[in-house]
């Protein structure tokens, strides 16, 4: 393995925990949106709070990381995605801006109009986000990013079927993973009843995500053949491996089960994404720049090696620690969501 390809999987690495645990958080504002405006629905954006409230900023150190290493180790490839798709970008980047503002005002607004408007702008931009994050990678794989300041076009680049359909995908996805670890957030917060509501939404989500990728490996056929082969070739044992994990996750709810659940989930995430990575090897950007060609020299690889090393010894820790305080209820952002029957706080 060359330097340019590890530094390249340092990248994978950032977006994979980014897909997975980002992805979970965006999904917990998809719920919400869609909860409804009544006890039930009141309810589930409670929970959504109460579980993502400690974590929900330390996952963008993993964004931050990708955006660092493709900066830095790849710069040709960074200057042609920013410069070709700057729009869906800065509609993805706004939206994390005005997700988080949603997220922090919603729990301060005096009156109950603000915190809903609070409230549906967080949601809101749970959606768009990903789906435009989707959208990027639809252009990146589809072959619409050539290599060059703004050599793209700024629209048709994104805007394609492709780029749509994985749009979307993201959406689903980020859906999924979310309801099945709000099943587990439930049963932590003694509530049964929205564990089942959320095991509803995590089948129905894991069904419309199954059926959106294999429409996905149609429309790749169709319009982005170098990763539909490479999906169907190399990286076929991972889109087994994610397809098997995703069927796992739904048939132990079907059944009732909880344990498991969660690791086939983020299984299923990590298979295809690190399968889209070897669909797309040995290219940056497909059949235009490939890793060896777009990286940086020897000295800067080296360096954002060892600075990535230094990362794995400090972060990664400290965000196990904190994910461990979460899930057992040691340190809480939110208090627990309310009971059934519970009154609602004056508006």
């Amino acid at each position: 393995m060359s330097t340019a390809d590890a530094v390249a999987g340092v990248l994978w690495i950032g977006a994979t925990f980014y897909a997975v645990f980002g992805g979970a958080d965006f999904g917990g504002g998809f719920w919400g949106l869609f909860a409804g405006s009544g006890e039930r629905g009141r309810r589930a954006r409670a929970l959504v709070d109460w579980a993502i409230g400690p974590v929900w900023e330390a996952n963008h150190v993993w964004l931050i990381l990708v955006l660092v290493v493709l900066w830095t180790g790849f710069s040709v490839a960074f200057e042609s995605v920013m410069s070709t798709l700057f729009i869906p970008l800065s509609i993805a980047a706004l939206g994390i801006v005005l997700r988080g503002s949603g997220f922090a005002f919603h729990k301060q607004a005096a009156h109950s109009s603000y915190r809903l408007f609070a409230e549906r702008l967080f949601g809101v931009s749970s959606l768009l986000t990903p789906f435009f994050m989707g959208t990027v990678v639809g252009a990146i794989a589809s072959g619409r990013v050539p290599v060059g300041n703004a050599a793209g076009d700024p629209v048709t680049s994104w805007l394609n079927g492709v780029s749509i359909l994985t749009g979307v995908l993201f959406v689903a996805t980020s859906a999924y993973v979310a309801a099945v670890f709000l099943v587990s957030d439930s049963r932590r917060a003694g509530e049964p009843d929205l564990e089942e509501y959320f095991v509803k939404r995590a089948l129905g989500a894991g069904v419309a995500t199954g059926g959106l990728a294999v429409a996905g490996l149609v429309v790749y056929r169709a319009d982005a053949r170098y990763i539909y082969d490479g999906l169907t070739g190399d990286a076929l044992p991972l889109v087994i491996v994610s397809a098997l994990c995703g069927a796992g996750v739904l048939f132990l709810l079907w059944r009732g089960h909880r344990r498991g659940t969660r690791p086939l989930a983020i299984g299923a995430v990590v298979a295809v994404i690190w399968g889209w990575g070897v669909a797309q090897h040995p290219y940056l950007l497909p059949k235009s720049l490939t890793i060896s060609e777009g990286a940086g020299n020897n000295t800067t690889m080296e360096a954002i090696l060892i600075v990535f090393v230094a990362a794995v010894l400090i972060v990664i820790p400290s965000l196990v620690f904190l994910y461990t305080l979460s899930q057992r209820s040691i340190v809480e952002a939110e208090p627990p969501p309310p009971s059934a029957g519970a009154s609602s706080p004056n508006p």
